[in-house]
């Protein structure tokens, strides 16, 4: 128990450098932003790695603590490869703070653990598919916020917040419908290996649980959007709601069902 609250601690700890220069004001795509950027992510995965001992954990926290190492991971490979994603790193590293808190709040819960081995590389697949697809919705969710944010305060003619440091309305729409498609066409990939895992398993090809049904709507959301994008043109403060509210019902399907069933069936 005292290497988990050790380890968890480092692993917060490590997302505050990012948060310092981020909202420094004049911060920089530099070897700095890499850097503390690879901190943020190498702590929680630190956390991850010592607390699996090669098991699977299937609880709320150690989904919370992977779905920040995938999604600062992602953030990381789009900050070197796609023009104004790394000037997210306001938003979202605070927001992957709040997530930390919150996962080293409950992460000495007893849970049952699964070794390795007893899952298949299906099973493994899906797994991936399912969590690289939060990660791109997180990061969609967050470009969606700041332009919301932008948005409303051209609105109500104020100075927006994180003046010149977020990226433009523009660009955010630009990185919304980026991160979606791509997690779209994952989110497809996990239904579909799921569906293959179910038949493999001699159950019924689609299970209709919480997380099938919030996946199923998260999916025709997202593909909602991303054609109302294409053929209607829609953009800024309108788009950003149908975006969080995918990110809603993801994060009820994934991270919701583990905070049901393994701390409030606990409480």
């Amino acid at each position: 128990m005292k290497t988990d609250l050790i380890f968890g601690l480092m692993a917060m700890f490590a997302i505050i450098p990012a948060i310092a220069l981020s909202w420094r004001g004049q911060f920089r795509r530099d070897f700095t932003f890499f850097a503390v950027t690879a901190l943020a992510c190498a702590g929680p995965l630190l956390d991850v790695i010592v607390r699996s001992d090669l098991t699977w954990h299937a609880d709320f926290s150690t989904s919370i603590w992977v779905t920040i190492t995938i999604t600062i991971a992602l953030f990381l490979f789009f900050s070197a490869v796609e023009r104004n994603a790394w000037q997210l790193a306001p938003l979202l590293n605070v927001y992957m703070l709040i997530l930390a808190v919150i996962a080293f709040a409950w992460q000495n819960i007893d849970t049952d653990a699964q070794a390795v081995t007893d899952g298949t590389g299906l099973l493994v697949l899906h797994i991936g598919f399912a969590v690289t697809t939060y990660g791109l919705v997180t990061l969609a969710a967050v470009a969606g916020l700041a332009a919301f944010l932008q948005e409303r305060a051209l609105k109500r003619k104020r100075k927006p917040i994180l003046d010149g440091i977020l990226p433009s309305i523009t660009d955010c729409d630009r990185l919304v419908s980026r991160f979606l498609m791509i997690g779209e066409a994952i989110l497809g990939l996990g239904l579909i290996t799921g569906i293959v895992l179910n038949i493999s398993l001699g159950e019924d090809a689609l299970t209709i649980d919480h997380k099938t049904v919030f996946s199923l709507a998260t999916f025709v959301t997202i593909g909602a959007l991303l054609y109302a994008q294409s053929k209607h043109g829609l953009r800024g403060r309108r788009a950003s709601r149908f975006v969080l509210l995918a990110y809603l019902l993801l994060t009820l399907g994934y991270p919701g069902v583990k905070f049901v069933s393994t701390v409030l069936a606990l409480g």
